[in-house]
């Protein structure tokens, strides 16, 4: 029996990759990235993309595998990361998911259904789009599919909302999974207090900038950045297209990125938070690899005993409630 996949969660910021690195070096692991802006080719500076010597020469897996002009997929996402923990498995190696993307960290560990898609009909959609509106679209979501139509506001994932039900007759929140594990897992949430994460984050954008992130920009606007779906909207990206286009100044951009990494990181801990089976650890913690380890070895003796991997985190520290205040999140 495989023991479970350890996974490292939290707002971007907290440090997930070096938790990662040293629980695969004392598990003897590998990393799977779940990070979604990390599977771009030449995206380094700005999505702080493990560098060979941060990786302590632990194997890395779905880096760098699209170009900036491919659209990211969460269906194809869920293939690429089974295939990794089980090739890895398999070796008798240990699989450590890391990332911040709450889709894509779901895709890999629970059970989850992708509908099809329909390139033709979503086209046709979009063509409607441009000449009735974003309300009109939504209307017609509210008659056949309430749920959805009351949770999405984007123009992108109604124009999908609407596909998946004409492609498949079910309403797109039918799709929704449940929270349950595909396979034993165990999943491990950084947290921080919100003024220190605030801080953390403006001064890790402010290296960026310094290592060189609008060069980074300059070099993918030539390679097709602005084709691009996904890596176009980039943290940092996108501001500093801006700036190319002559529509943004570079301290503008940057405090804009800082301004727009902060929503993020509040969005990822509002999305990790409603998941009860995250075991919450304090990420300044000065013993937050040993700590790391006790929830994994507390998992791994739960998995061998048989006990369903899937009921809440018993945490190995005060409840969120019960912590001083100034959480980032709910």
């Amino acid at each position: 029996m495989a023991l479970p996949i350890v996974a490292v969660v939290g707002p971007t910021g907290s440090g997930k990759t070096d938790l990662a690195v040293e629980l695969a070096l004392a598990l003897g692991g590998e990393v799977v990235n779940a990070d979604a802006l990390q599977f771009y080719r030449g995206m380094d500076i700005g999505t702080a993309k493990a560098t060979p010597q941060e990786r302590r020469g632990v194997p890395h897996h779905l880096l760098d595998v699209l170009d900036v002009t491919e659209e990211a997929s969460v269906s194809t996402f869920q293939t690429w990361a089974r295939a990794a923990i089980a090739d890895i498995q398999a070796r008798g190696r240990r699989a450590i998911l890391a990332g911040g993307s709450g889709l894509y960290v779901r895709a890999a560990l629970d059970v989850l259904e992708f509908p099809g898609t329909d390139p033709a009909v979503r086209s046709r959609i979009e063509a409607e789009a441009e000449r009735e509106g974003i309300a009109a679209l939504r209307a017609r979501l509210e008659s056949v599919d309430p749920v959805s139509a009351g949770r999405l506001g984007d123009l992108r994932r109604i124009v999908r909302a609407l596909e998946v039900h004409e492609i498949t007759g079910r309403p797109f929140s039918s799709f929704m999974p449940e929270r349950q594990y595909a396979a034993p897992a165990v999943q491990i949430g950084l947290d921080l207090d919100r003024p220190v994460l605030h801080e953390r984050l403006a001064a890790r954008v402010r290296r960026m900038v310094d290592a060189g992130l609008p060069a980074e920009v300059a070099r993918l606007a030539e390679a097709g950045l602005r084709e691009g779906r996904t890596a176009s909207r980039a943290l940092g990206y996108g501001q500093f297209l801006r700036v190319l286009d002559g529509a943004s100044t570079p301290e503008r951009a940057a405090e804009e990125t800082i301004v727009a990494t902060r929503q993020f990181a509040r969005r990822q801990l509002t999305w990790f938070r409603a998941d009860p089976r995250v075991h919450w650890l304090d990420a300044l913690s000065p013993h937050l690899a040993e700590e790391a380890l006790a929830v994994v070895r507390q998992a791994d003796q739960a998995a061998v005993q048989g006990e369903g991997p899937d009921q809440p985190a018993t945490r190995v520290q005060a409840p969120l409630q019960e912590r001083p205040a100034g959480r980032l999140g709910p």
